[in-house]
C-alpha cells in the first residue's frame, strides 16, 4: 500500500470516526422500536430517557429484546469500521465507542451500556470476559446492582492498564470512557427505579397538565418570554417562580391550583408568540398586571392580557412590522418585592459600539421605568474580561448602591454571551437578598451585529466606491453559493448580499447573518472564525447537523475535488485568459473595448472567487486537523513569500558584487543601484531585478484593493525592500522534510498560493483597464482628476459608458466630489471599532483603556520573544528609523507591507490570525509576531518599550 494511499484511508477513518460514530448513536432505534410496537414515546413516559430498559418497562418484551439487537449491531458496527481503518491501533476501536456513547446521550440522554458492552466483545473479548466473571461474584457477595454498576467502571480501564501495560493511548481512552459512562450514570434517573407503567408527571398523555418555568420551553408554543425566563432558570440565575399559559390553555386548572394574596402577590405578564423576538420586542405592547392577590383578579388579569393581543396599537405594531398574526400565551409569576429595580443594555443602544453597559434605576418597581411615570437613575458601567469580568469606568450618581449596579452591568453581559453575542435588554429586580432576572431579549434596534473580524483582513483599510462595488458582489454571491451548497432549498428567502456592508468605509461582516446561517448548516455560529484565525468553538446542535449531513457531504466533495478543479480551470480558463489579457495593449483600446475586457475579468473573477475563498477554508481545516503548526507550513508558492526569497537570493548576489566599506545602506536607494549599474555583474543583477518586478509587478500594499497602485506601477517600495535585503544578508531557511500528514496540508497550502497569484494577476488587470478607460475620460474632460474613477461604482461606469449625455456627466461628478469628501473624513478616524450593533452607527467613540493592564492579548502567530521600542505604522509609508530593536505596531497586514515588515525586529497587528499575510512573513524571517491585539495602535504609544512573546501571543508594556 503507498504512503498517500494510506494516509487518504487514516484521513477518512478519522473523520468516520468523529462524525459518523456519534450521528450513529444518535439515531432513536429504541424510541422508533418502542413506538411502533406500543404507540408510545419513551421521551413522554418514564424518565423521559430512551433507553433498553425504557424500552423493557414502557414498550413490551418484544420492544426490548429488539432494542438490545439494535444496540448491540450499533456497538458491533463502530467497532468493526474502527478496526478497518486502523487495524493495528486498538486506540481507535475505544475512540469509536466514545463517540457513539457521546451521540447517543446528546440526543437520547442513555448511557450507551448495551452499545459499549457488545462493541468492547468484540474489541477485547478477553477482557470483557475478565470483567463479567468479576461483576458476577460481586453480585453475588453484594446483592447490590448499584455498587457492580460503578464497579464496572472502575474495573474495566485497570485490567486494560494491566493487560495493555505498554499501550497507553489505550489505556487513557479506557479510563476516559469509563469516567464518560460515569458522568452520564450521575446525570440520567433509571427507569429500573419506576414501577411498571408509572408516568412522569412532565408527560403530554395528561392534557391538563400545569406547565411551569421550570420546564425546557419551547418559544413557538409559548411565547419567547416564557421560553426564555425558562432557559436562563435552568442556566441557574435567580428567576420568581412561574407558571405558563399557552395560547389555548384554559386557565381553570391553574387558577384553582394558585393561591395569590395580599402577603403573596402575583404578577400577570404577556407571552405573545413572537414577542421579545430578535424581529420585533413588542416593547410596551402588551398588558402587565401587578399586584393580583385574589382569585378572580387573577382570572381577570388573565383575560385582560389576553385581550390586548387585539388592542389597536398593537395589532398596527405588527402590521408595521409585517409580524405574522399568532396568538398570546400568559406568563404568571410570584412577584418581587423590589428595594431596587429597573432595566439594563448590554451595550448602549445610542453610541451603537463599545463595551459600556447602560443602565437605568429606581427605588420599587421596574414598570415606573417602562411607564415613563418616573425619571430614572442613569449609570454606564464599562465592562472589561472574559471570563473574569471587571469595572474600568464607572459614570453615574443616585440613591443606588454602586456595588448592586455593578452585579447588575456584570449579568447583563454574561446573558449576552450566553445567547451568543446578541445585545441584551434586561428587566431586573432587588428585594434586599437577591438580585432576579424579570425579563430578557434582544434589544432589535442594536441588530445585525457587525464584525471586522476577518473582514479586516479580506478587504483592510479605508475602501473606494468602486472597489466595494465589484468586490462585495464577488464575495457575498460566492458565500451565498457555498451556504446554498448546504443548505440546498433553505437557502431560498436568505439574502446574501447582506453579509457584509461598509461603516466608516470599511469593510464589517454579518455576524448575526452569519451565525444564523452556520446554525443552519448544523456548524457553530463562530465557524467562519475558527475556521480563519483559530478561534475557540462552541457545539452545535447535533439534531442540526443530523439533518445538515447531506449537504455537508456535498460540501466535503467539493473540498476534496478543489485541487483538480483548479487544475483543470487553471490550464483550460485562467492561464489562456490572462495570457491574452497580458498581450493587449490597452492604451489601444476604445471605450466600448474596455467595457468588454473588464466583462472578461470580472467573469474570471467570479470563477477564482470561489477557489479564494475554498482554498484557505481547506487548508485552514486539515492543518487544524492534523495538527500541523504553522511553523512547519512552507508558504513559498504564495505570490509574496515567492518574491520575497527571489529577491533574497538576488540580493545576496548583489552583495558579493558591493563593496560594504564604501556603501551606505541607510541612503537612497537610488544610490545603491547606481553603484551596480558600474559593473557588468551588477547590470545583470538590475536587469533580474527590473525582470522580476515585471513578473510580481500585479502584486501591491493591499492585495484586495484595486485602487491601491501595483508594485509596476510604484517600483519605490520594492527598490527599498531589495536594499534592506541586501544589508541584512539573510536568506530565509528552506526546510523540505515534511511527514505525510504535513504533505496533505501542504498541497492545500500550495494550492491557495496558485490561487491568490491567479486571483492577484486579475485584479492588476481589472485596475489597469479602470485606470485606461479613466485617462480616456481625463483628456475628454468627463473625469477631472487623476483617481476619481475610483469613487464611481462598477455600475455608474457601465452606464456613462453607454449612455455618455451630460446630464449622467454631471450628476457623477457631484457623486465624485460627495464620496471623495466622505472618504477624506473617514480616512481621519484612527481608532475604528472592532464590532459596530445595528445601522447607521454614529462616529467611533473613544476606547476605554485599563491603566492597570499592561499584558494585551492577541494571537500568536509567528515564535519567538523580542523587546524592543514601538513604531506606529497606521499606513504604508516610507520610513527609515527602523531597525531589528523596533517593534511596528500595525492595524492590518497585506503583501505590500513586506518592504517594511522585514526590517523590524518583532510585528503587533490589531487584525490578522496565523493564516495573514504578516504571520506568514514574519515566520519567514523569524520574526516574533502577535496578531488580533485589538486597538493596538491606540493602546501603544511610539517609543515605548514593550515585550512580545509570540508562543504565547502576549505583549508586556514595559
Amino acid at each position: 500500500m503507498s504512503s498517500n494511499l494510506k494516509i487518504m484511508i487514516n484521513f477518512w477513518g478519522v473523520l468516520i470516526i468523529l462524525i459518523f460514530c456519534p450521528l450513529l448513536g444518535a439515531i432513536p432505534l429504541i424510541s422508533w422500536i418502542s413506538y411502533a410496537l406500543s404507540g408510545k414515546l419513551l421521551r413522554n413516559v418514564g424518565t423521559g430517557n430512551i433507553s433498553v430498559s425504557a424500552a423493557f418497562i414502557h414498550g413490551g418484551k418484544l420492544a426490548g429484546i429488539l432494542s438490545v439487537v439494535s444496540e448491540a449491531l450499533k456497538g458491533i458496527t463502530v467497532v468493526t469500521i474502527a478496526h478497518y481503518f486502523f487495524p493495528s491501533q486498538s486506540v481507535w476501536e475505544i475512540m469509536a465507542l466514545i463517540g457513539l456513547v457521546m451521540g447517543r446521550y446528546a440526543t437520547t440522554k442513555g448511557a450507551g451500556i448495551t452499545n459499549v458492552s457488545w462493541g468492547l466483545l468484540i474489541h477485547d473479548p478477553w477482557i470483557v470476559s475478565l470483567v463479567t466473571i468479576i461483576a458476577a461474584m460481586g453480585f453475588l457477595i453484594t446483592r447490590s446492582q448499584e455498587t457492580i454498576k460503578f464497579g464496572v467502571l472502575v474495573i474495566f480501564p485497570l485490567l486494560v492498564g494491566i493487560i495493555h501495560s505498554q499501550d497507553l493511548p489505550r489505556i487513557v481512552a479506557s479510563f476516559f470512557l469509563s469516567a464518560l459512562i460515569y458522568w452520564i450514570y450521575s446525570q440520567i434517573p433509571d427507569d429500573l427505579n419506576l414501577l411498571v407503567g408509572e408516568v412522569s408527571p412532565q408527560s403530554p398523555e395528561i392534557d391538563d397538565r400545569i406547565i411551569t418555568l421550570e420546564e425546557e420551553l419551547d418559544s413557538e408554543v409559548v411565547g419567547a418570554k416564557s421560553a426564555t425566563l425558562s432557559q436562563i432558570k435552568r442556566w441557574g440565575y435567580s428567576v420568581p417562580k412561574g407558571w405558563v399559559l399557552a395560547p389555548a390553555d384554559d386557565p381553570t386548572q391553574l387558577i384553582e391550583f394558585l393561591q395569590p394574596s395580599p402577603l403573596s402577590p402575583f404578577v400577570v405578564r404577556s407571552s405573545a408568540i413572537g414577542e421579545d423576538s430578535q424581529q420585533a420586542s413588542a416593547a410596551g405592547q402588551y398588558e402587565t398586571i401587578l399586584n393580583v392577590t385574589s382569585k378572580e383578579e387573577l382570572r381577570q388579569a388573565i383575560a385582560k392580557v389576553k385581550a390586548s393581543y387585539n388592542h389597536p396599537s398593537a395589532v398596527e405594531y405588527r402590521r408595521h412590522r409585517s409580524a405574522k398574526e399568532a396568538a398570546m400565551g400568559v406568563l404568571i409569576q410570584q412577584q418581587v418585592q423590589s428595594v431596587f429595580s429597573g432595566v439594563a443594555f448590554s451595550r448602549d443602544p445610542i453610541s451603537q459600539q463599545g463595551e459600556a453597559v447602560v443602565i437605568e434605576a429606581v427605588s420599587g418597581s421596574p414598570t415606573q421605568i417602562v411607564s415613563g411615570k418616573v425619571t430614572p437613575e442613569q449609570y454606564q458601567v464599562v465592562i472589561a474580561g472574559d471570563d473574569k469580568l471587571s469595572c474600568l469606568q464607572f459614570d453615574g450618581t443616585g440613591k443606588i448602591p454602586q456595588a448592586l449596579i455593578k452585579q447588575v452591568a456584570y449579568l447583563a453581559r454574561r446573558l449576552e454571551r450566553r445567547y451568543l453575542g446578541i445585545p441584551q435588554d434586561i428587566e431586573w429586580s432587588y428585594d434586599g437578598q437577591n438580585l432576579w432576572v424579570l425579563q430578557s431579549r434582544p434589544i432589535t434596534t442594536l441588530l445585525p451585529i457587525w464584525t471586522r473580524k476577518i473582514a479586516a483582513e479580506v478587504i483592510p483599510g479605508v475602501i473606494h466606491p468602486l472597489t466595494w462595488s465589484i468586490n462585495s458582489p464577488l464575495t457575498c454571491g460566492v458565500w451565498g453559493e457555498i451556504f446554498t451548497i448546504v443548505l440546498g432549498e433553505r437557502a431560498q428567502g436568505l439574502d446574501f448580499a447582506k453579509t457584509a456592508t461598509l461603516h466608516y468605509s470599511r469593510a464589517y461582516f454579518n455576524a448575526s447573518l452569519l451565525g444564523e446561517i452556520f446554525l443552519s448548516m448544523g456548524l457553530p455560529p463562530e465557524s467562519l472564525d475558527f475556521l480563519t484565525r483559530g478561534a475557540s468553538m462552541s457545539k452545535p446542535p447535533l439534531d442540526s447537523t443530523l439533518a445538515n449531513l447531506p449537504g455537508l457531504t456535498r460540501l466535503l466533495k467539493r473540498e476534496i475535488d478543489l485541487e483538480k478543479d483548479f487544475k483543470w480551470d487553471y490550464r483550460q480558463v485562467f492561464i489562456p485568459a490572462l495570457t491574452e489579457l497580458s498581450n493587449v495593449v490597452i492604451t489601444e483600446l476604445s471605450l466600448d473595448q474596455l467595457l468588454t475586457r473588464l466583462d472578461l475579468i470580472l467573469d474570471l473573477l467570479r470563477q477564482g472567487t470561489y477557489y479564494s475563498i475554498l482554498a484557505p477554508l481547506s487548508a485552514a481545516i486539515r492543518q487544524s486537523l492534523f495538527g500541523i503548526k504553522a511553523e512547519k507550513i512552507d508558504n513559498s508558492v504564495t505570490p509574496e513569500v515567492a518574491s520575497l526569497r527571489a529577491m533574497s537570493l538576488l540580493a545576496a548576489d548583489a552583495k558579493q558584487i558591493l563593496d560594504d566599506d564604501h556603501i551606505d545602506y541607510n541612503c537612497e536607494p537610488e544610490k545603491i543601484f547606481e553603484q551596480l549599474a558600474t559593473t557588468t555583474a551588477g547590470e545583470r543583477i538590475l536587469f533580474e531585478f527590473d525582470e522580476l518586478i515585471q513578473d510580481y509587478g500585479y502584486l501591491s500594499e493591499v492585495g484586495t484593493d484595486i485602487s491601491v497602485p501595483t508594485w509596476r506601477e510604484n517600483p519605490q517600495p520594492v527598490r527599498q525592500l531589495f536594499v534592506q535585503l541586501i544589508k541584512a544578508d539573510q536568506i530565509p531557511d528552506l526546510d523540505d522534510s515534511r511527514s505525510q500528514q504535513q504533505n496533505l496540508v501542504q498541497r492545500r497550502v500550495d494550492l491557495k498560493g496558485r490561487v491568490t497569484e491567479v486571483y492577484s494577476r486579475l485584479l492588476a488587470e481589472l485596475r489597469w483597464t479602470f485606470l485606461a478607460l479613466e485617462e480616456i475620460w481625463l483628456q475628454s474632460r468627463v473625469l477631472l482628476q487623476p483617481g476619481d474613477i475610483f469613487f464611481l461604482e462598477l455600475d455608474e461606469i457601465r452606464h456613462l459608458v453607454i449612455h455618455p449625455d451630460v446630464a449622467v456627466k454631471n450628476h457623477l461628478l457631484e457623486l465624485i466630489v460627495q464620496r471623495r469628501s466622505q472618504f477624506l473624513q473617514d480616512s481621519q478616524i484612527l481608532q475604528i471599532p472592532p464590532v459596530v450593533y445595528g445601522y447607521n452607527p454614529p462616529q467611533p467613540i473613544t476606547p476605554v483603556i485599563n491603566p492597570a493592564d499592561n499584558i494585551l492579548l492577541g494571537i500568536p502567530a509567528s515564535l519567538g520573544q523580542i523587546q524592543g521600542r514601538v513604531k506606529i505604522l497606521r499606513t504604508l509609508q516610507a520610513v527609515h528609523d527602523i531597525d531589528k530593536n523596533t517593534i511596528l505596531v500595525v492595524p492590518y497586514t497585506d503583501s505590500g507591507w513586506v518592504p517594511v515588515l522585514v526590517q523590524a525586529g518583532g510585528l503587533i497587528a490589531e487584525a490578522g490570525g496565523k493564516l495573514s499575510h504578516g504571520a506568514i512573513i514574519a515566520r519567514e524571517y523569524g520574526i516574533p509576531a502577535v496578531m488580533d491585539v485589538q486597538n493596538a495602535t491606540y493602546l501603544l504609544q511610539d517609543g515605548q518599550e514593550v515585550r512580545i512573546d509570540g508562543y504565547k501571543g502576549t505583549v508586556e508594556i514595559l
